[in-house]
Order: C-alpha cells, then structure tokens, then sequence
C-alpha cells in the first residue's frame, strides 16, 4: 500500500477555503460559547431582582453553571477523540441551545440555576472540541495564531454578552440574554454539516484506510494524486493507528506536566469565573457603578483582550510559550491592583481595563494554545476538555468568594488585591514547566512520534 503523510500534506498545503471554513465556524462556535458562559454574570443583578432576590443569592446559580462546565468537560469533550470533532460539535450546539432557550420558563432561581447546569454540560465542550479541530486541520507555521483566532472568537463573546446588559436589559428583561444565547447556537448546527470536514489527523490515527480521508484531502487540493491505495498516517509509514485512551495524558512521562497544567487552568479559571460572575456586582455593590455604566466600559476593553489573543499567538509561532505566559499573568497582576483604585470616572480607568482584558485574555489564550502544542491529536481534545475541566472545579469556589465578599462588605480595593494573588501563581507554575523543560520535551515527543 503507498503511505500518505497526512501531517505533511497539511503543514505544506497553503491556507485555502477548507483551512478558512474550518476556521470561520469555529470561530462562531467558540463565539456563542463566550457569549453564553458570561452573559449570565453580566446579568446578574436583573436577575435577582426579578425573582426577588438580593445579588448573594446569584452564587447558586453560578456554582450550578460552574458544575456543569466542569462536569462537561471532563465527560462530554473526550467523546470528541472517540466520536468525532464535528459530530459532537454538532450535538453539543443542539443541545446547549435548547436547554438555553427553555430557561426563559424557568419559574424560579432554583429552577433557572438547574438548567444553567444542564447547559453548562455541553457548553463545556464546544470550545475544547472547536480549538481540537482548528489545530488538526492548519499548517504548523500558522497553527498558533488560528487557535489564538478561536479563543479570540470566545473573547468576542464574552464581551458581545455585555452588549444585553448595556442596551436590551431596560427594555427586554434578563429572557433577552437567554433567547439570543439559545437561538444562536442552532444555527450554526446545519453551517457544521454543510462547511466543516470532520478532522483528517483525527480520522487517519484512527483508520489509516478511512476513505472520508481521502476525500477531504481532495477537497483541499483536487490536484493531489491519490490512486485508492493509500494508507494515510501522521508521520512515518512505520505508525500504528492509536485510538484515544482516557488516561493517556497521564502515561508515558505526561502525568507531572499535565499536574501543574491542571494546576495553573484552576487558579487562572478560578480567577477568570470570579471576574465575570461578579466583577459587574462589585462595582455596583462596593463602588456605586450601576451595571450599564460598568457594561459599556467592559465592552470598550473588549478591544484589549482581541488583542492580547492575538499577540499572545503571533508571539507563540516565534517564542518559547513557558516566557511569554508567565508576563501575561504578571501583567495580570498588576491590571488588577490598578483597576481597585483607579477613578472609574477617569480616561485612564478605560486604559486599565484593555490592559486588564488583554493580559488575561492572553494568558488564558497562551495556556490553552500551550496544551495543542504538547499533546498529540488522539488525546487533543481530552486535554483540552480536561484541563479545562480542572479549571471549572476552582470556578465552583469563585461564586462563594464573590457572595462572602459582598456579605462581608469588603472593599473593592481589598476584594481585587485579593484576586491579584492567583496570576501571580499561575506565573510561577508556567515558569516552572519551563526551566524543568517539561513543555519542551513534550512537543519533541510530539514532533518525533510524527516525523
């Protein structure tokens, strides 16, 4: 039989209308998935009010939702490494958008907290499954930097969720965010089918003789010569076909490094959940913002997390990622300190906030870019679902420290000095996967295994 180099033919191919589909949907998937998981603590304070609750009593809901992210993540995004990329992708949009929309119904918070958990299953998985698939289907050279347009994809999300809270809260109720973050997600089912191929890394380590692979190579270049002998691999004609094992980001020498993974994904999460389920009520709590006021600035910021995205993937084509994360996250740092005693009234507090979204937005982006590197295709999206998952265990304590914060009357100096710690953690975590050489000698496994 003639051996295919798939990972080859991918890493010469130039970027064409396959590689861009690919990446346009994903985009739009990780996009919806952003505007989901915020949207809630953008909303937070309507919704209390409606149900007739103070603000502390949100934390319900946002554990639920934090469960269910979790819980997702580690059950739902490893069935993409046994089931396929695009048919879960498929399956998780349909399901987190019928779920969403029929939370408008909910009659009380229990109710709504419930359903937001059984969301947060899929949701959790639509991200990890999308970024999976953008990398099995880019050349090397632009890899990171389309995985960095994915999470920034995810980033816009978040921020376009700010736009319910700023101009459709007053008019259309707290339904309004559930409605949008329901209907969307089902649209994008039938562009899934139609524009997106499933994965030929994913296929080809699968069933060397699969011949969907075939036809997706064709699709890409329909000058490529294939006679219906081949058997397709990812690197040498002496590769095995592997499939997915649950525990395989632990074997073979992975188990330390995916521990201090794992370890900066929950404290940098933690921190990310805390932000966006409460950042909007502390400063409405503990400073006076009203929650539009404070809306409209975050979605101006917006701009520094697209940006912190897509540095954090240009500069991870060209430098070690275990030097350039850790800045980030001390950046990230010091963001936070400026942002608790900055004037909100001030210009400069806008400049603290684009500072503040693009280091965090970077980081986050650089960690989840970091695992696509170190880990093959068979365990891509486990890894990714997994670490991710880890990092929803932390989330679950965020709403807690959010609630005792506001029943304590704590300032928003003393709050976000408190928050400063965790990034300064994740830094030296990052670090240290870096001077052991941990990520490094990963990726040449990686690289070796396809050569």
């Amino acid at each position: 039989m003639t051996h295919f180099d798939v990972e080859e033919f991918l890493d010469r191919q130039p970027i064409g209308s396959t590689q861009l589909s690919v990446l346009l949907v994903c985009i739009l998937v990780c996009f919806i998935d952003g505007f989901d998981i915020f949207m809630v603590g953008k909303i937070a304070p309507a919704i209390a009010e409606s149900f007739g609750e103070p603000a502390e009593a949100m934390a319900g809901l946002f554990v639920w939702q934090q469960i269910g992210l979790a819980a997702g993540a580690f059950l739902v995004s490893p069935l993409a490494d046994r089931l396929g990329r695009r048919r879960m992708l498929v399956w998780s949009c349909g399901a987190f958008g019928l779920i969403t929309l029929a939370s408008v119904f909910a009659r009380t918070l229990d109710e709504l907290a419930l359903m937001r958990g059984l969301a947060g299953l899929f949701m959790a998985a639509s991200m990890p499954i999308a970024l999976a698939l953008i990398s099995e289907m880019t050349p090397r050279r632009r890899r990171s930097m389309f995985v960095a347009l994915g999470l920034a994809g995810f980033s816009t999300g978040n921020a376009a969720s700010g736009a319910v809270a700023a101009w459709l809260l007053d008019d259309y109720g707290w339904e309004i965010g559930f409605i949008i973050g329901g209907v969307a997600p089902l649209l994008c089912i039938p562009l899934l089918w139609l524009l997106v191929p499933e994965s030929i890394k994913y296929q080809a380590e699968r069933n060397p003789l699969d011949p969907a692979v075939a036809k997706t190579i064709r699709r890409m270049d329909p000058q490529v010569r294939l006679i219906g002998d081949e058997r397709f691999a990812l690197g040498s004609a002496d590769a095995v076909p592997q499939k997915a094992r649950l525990l395989d980001i632990f074997l073979d020498g992975r188990g330390w490094m995916t521990a201090v993974i794992w370890a900066a994904c929950i404290i940098s999460m933690t921190n990310i959940a805390l932000l966006s389920q409460w950042l909007p009520t502390f400063f409405q709590e503990m400073a006076g913002i009203p929650i539009q006021e404070f809306a409209v600035s975050a979605m101006i910021a917006y701009f520094g997390g697209l940006a912190g995205m897509l540095t954090i993937g240009w500069l991870m084509d060209r430098f070690a990622a275990t030097r350039l994360i850790p800045l980030y996250y001390i950046g990230l740092a010091g963001a936070l300190l400026a942002m608790a005693y900055v004037p909100f009234e001030s210009f400069i507090f806008i400049l603290v906030l684009l500072s503040w979204n693009f280091v965090q937005t970077g980081g986050q982006g650089g960690l989840n870019t970091l695992i696509t590197q170190i880990y093959p295709p068979r365990m891509r999206s486990t890894a990714l679902g997994w670490a991710g998952g880890a990092g929803r265990v932390g989330g679950v304590i965020a709403p807690f420290f959010g609630a005792y914060a506001l029943a304590e009357n704590f300032s928003l100096q003393f709050t976000l000095a408190l928050a400063a710690i965790g990034p300064l953690m994740v830094a030296v975590l990052v670090f240290f996967l870096g001077y052991t050489g941990g990520a490094r000698r990963a990726r040449a496994e990686t690289q070796q295994a396809l050569a």
